[in-house]
């Protein structure tokens, strides 16, 4: 917002322009009309702030007495003899103290003061202070919450950052409802990791609400290999593919073919791991989606689906399984055993993620084959990856039916429908576009 390279170039004559900006645009939003899409970015503010005086309910509507009002937060103030205080957040001293109605994220009104006694507030420098009132411009923000990115990689937090001031413009000019489909914070963030081609860099997203009631916050993480997972993925043709297709199934739309949840969005999000334990796993989305019988199956679907998930345990979980024995145990078992093939994989997949109960189905799939005089190709040390309680079982058993599923595809033993020629070049196409790419975002357009 300053338009300087680094934080340290930054001058008293850059924070005077941007705390202008801000009290401008703050004015702006606090007197705007309910239905205007202005009002939209007090929406922001109020989520965010909403104990101030820009945001407060009995605020001033006299755009020249609220500007002033807010100007006064931002003043320098004259550094006294024996007065100053260090800064709560950078220790630069200063005499101007700030409660909590003007800083995000500190308590509800729940709680008046948790202030100790005779203390006026928190020693808040100018610098910080306009940095408080500038974090929903660099913060990826919704009506109701902000988020924030920390990373090892400098260059990714200022391309998180400028991606998002250029949207805070679209928010303030168009309103929420008129962006489209959301971007999302984690694909802002992957974007920007791409854009700083690092190899390895530890990254955080802090979302969180201020809020009169029941302030929150969600952390979610992002394995430092993940740069390098998707450096991988764009430099192999099947691996884009079989990201495309992910992509792809994750969208949705409405009536009206609307994009409404864009699949590169979600796609993103799947690679964020939340502190909480709440957020789905990449490996288990990915197959789902091999496991999807309602899903048409394209000629090189399973192929290139199953590489990407090989990469993604071996390049961020440093797994290399090796599943084919039991897989081949299995597809054994229910192309040749009795019944259906589509009766013995239901039976297969009911007890697929349960160690136990897969253990006394191999135990039992082997004894047929035994019987009718077939190889059998795996072996107890093969089994106990799956049916184990120990770090990776869970990942060898979820990955265990999508190659199960990929050597029937190869022998030709269908569980579903082949697709139409026609659906299939359709598909074709929209997997020739690149990875997390720009066709369902906001507005059409880089955000």
């Amino acid at each position: 917002m300053a338009g300087r390279a680094t934080p340290w170039d930054v001058e008293a004559s850059d924070l005077d322009a941007v705390a202008d900006q801000i009290v401008e645009e703050v004015c702006r939003a606090a007197v705007a009309a309910k239905e205007s899409a202005a009002y939209d970015w007090w929406k922001v503010l109020f989520a965010l702030y909403p104990n101030s005086r820009a945001t407060h309910s009995k605020r001033p509507h006299d755009p020249a007495v609220l500007r002033e009002a807010l100007r006064e937060l931002f003043v320098a103030g004259a550094l006294e003899e024996g007065t100053a205080r260090p800064c709560t957040f950078c220790g630069v001293p200063t005499t101007v103290t700030w409660t909590k109605s003007n800083l995000p994220m500190f308590d509800t009104n729940k709680a008046l003061n948790t202030l100790p006694p005779g203390v006026p507030g928190r020693p808040v420098c100018r610098g910080c202070r306009i940095a408080m009132w500038a974090l929903p411009y660099g913060a990826w923000v919704t009506a109701r919450s902000a988020t924030v990115l920390s990373c090892e990689t400098e260059a990714a937090e200022r391309d998180f950052a400028e991606r998002n001031v250029r949207r805070a413009r679209r928010i303030m000019q168009l309103g929420f409802e008129n962006l489209g489909a959301s971007t999302r914070p984690e694909l802002v963030t992957l974007r920007a990791l791409r854009a700083a081609r690092t190899e390895l860099a530890a990254t955080t997203l802090w979302s969180f609400k201020n809020d009169n009631q029941e302030p929150w916050l969600r952390v979610t993480r992002a394995r430092r290999a993940v740069p390098r997972f998707l450096a991988v993925v764009e430099g192999n043709a099947p691996l884009r593919r079989a990201w495309r297709l992910l992509e792809l199934w994750l969208t949705r739309r409405d009536k009206a073919g609307k994009v409404t949840s864009a699949g590169s969005a979600q796609a993103a999000r799947l690679l964020f791991e939340a502190e909480d334990g709440r957020s789905t796993s990449f490996l288990f989305q990915l197959c789902q989606l091999l496991n999807d019988k309602e899903r048409p199956r394209y000629t090189r679907d399973e192929a290139d689906l199953m590489r990407l998930a090989r990469t993604y345990t071996k390049e961020i979980l440093g797994m290399e399984l090796d599943l084919q024995p039991v897989a081949t145990l299995l597809a054994d078992w229910i192309q040749h055993g009795s019944g259906s093939p589509r009766g013995r994989w239901a039976e297969y997949y009911n007890v697929s993620q349960n160690g136990y109960r897969l253990g006394l189905l191999l135990n039992q799939a082997q004894n047929r084959l035994m019987l009718d005089g077939r190889e059998v190709p795996a072996t107890a040390d093969d089994w106990k990856p799956l049916i184990g309680r120990h770090a990776g079982s869970w990942e060898h058993r979820l990955l265990l039916s999508p190659t199960v599923a990929q050597i029937l595809a190869e022998r030709g033993v269908r569980l579903s429908d082949r697709v139409t020629d026609e659906e299939e070049r359709r598909v074709r196409a929209a997997t020739e576009s690149p990875i997390l790419g720009y066709e369902d975002d906001e507005a059409n357009g880089p955000s």
